[in-house]
């Protein structure tokens, strides 16, 4: 027998309309990917992702290869980080192919946590004075 986990489902963006609309919502910034976040108000919901590659990070294997890799990060581990009523697009960077797995599941799971980008050390904030 196996043992039942708490599993949270993650919807997915199908249609172009769906990743149009997230485009208007926050960007999250980083090396492996851009994270697109919008919050739909809708809390009783599940939350949704969709994934994005574009044809300038390679050939179709290479692309599917991406999209992948990045399906499975937010399956085992970044699906459980995902808010409620809230649509996620990740846009893949070339540094995705070669990065490990385990860096990229822990860059996935804290970019979405995280909403704002740390600030630059005081040095700059000493130079407005």
């Amino acid at each position: 027998m196996t043992l039942k986990q708490t599993k949270t489902t993650v919807g997915r963006l199908k249609n172009r309309p769906q990743f149009l609309a997230v485009r208007n919502g926050e960007k999250r910034k980083g090396p492996l990917f851009l994270l697109e976040v919008l919050d739909r108000g809708e809390p009783d919901t599940q939350a949704r992702v969709g994934f994005t590659v574009t044809k300038k990070h390679g050939n179709a294997v290479e692309r599917n290869r991406m999209r992948r890799r990045m399906r499975e990060a937010v399956r085992t581990s970044a699906g459980f980080a995902m808010e409620a009523g809230h649509d996620y697009v990740i846009v893949a960077r070339r540094d995705l192919m070669t990065a490990p797995f385990e860096q990229l599941k822990k860059r996935l799971c804290d970019r979405i946590r995280n909403t704002q980008k740390q600030k630059r050390s005081s040095a700059t904030d000493s130079r407005k004075e």
